[in-house]
């Protein structure tokens, strides 16, 4: 069986081999694991927070990049679009992985080149025009419903 050092080194190697770290993080993350294999050895219980403990594995400015998305979780890039990825690898919804990293609501979880292309995709084929004469045949549909209300039957006196 391997000593707790070489499982130390092998789990924390994996770790940094997909994930960029600093010395510091580096570190930390050694003792992290040490600590935890030999809580583990001890037959005491691990605490273990949330994936990645709340905190980034990379900043939010290098994680948006203009052609691809880093996932903050984990680290691992090269994504058009994180929510696929967030959903397999960490079962998470884009709200909840917003609200874990302070992203604002408004912040797309997708490359911005390839949101861009997709925004000229939708222009080229006219969209926008098309989603405008739809709402406006829906608006004359309510319309002419609401102006033929139904009135009930009154009675008259026939006798």
């Amino acid at each position: 069986m391997a000593t707790i050092t070489e499982l130390v080194a092998e789990i924390v190697s994996a770790h940094a081999s997909t994930t960029p770290m600093t010395t510091e993080q580096l570190l930390e993350e050694l003792q992290k694991v040490t600590d935890a294999l030999k809580a583990l050895e001890a037959g005491r219980e691990v605490d273990v927070t949330g994936e990645g403990g709340g905190r980034p594995a990379i900043s939010i400015k290098d994680a948006f990049k203009k052609n691809e998305v880093v996932c903050m979780v984990c680290g691992k890039g090269g994504f058009k679009t994180l929510t696929r990825h967030l959903n397999q690898s960490h079962n998470l919804k884009p709200r909840e992985y917003r609200k874990q990293f302070g992203l604002p609501s408004s912040q797309s979880l997708s490359a911005k080149s390839f949101s861009e292309a997709r925004r000229k995709m939708a222009q080229d084929r006219g969209l926008a025009d098309k989603l405008v004469k739809a709402r406006e045949v829906r608006a004359a549909n309510l319309a002419a419903k609401k102006a033929k209300v139904v009135k009930p039957a009154t009675k008259t006196k026939a006798e």
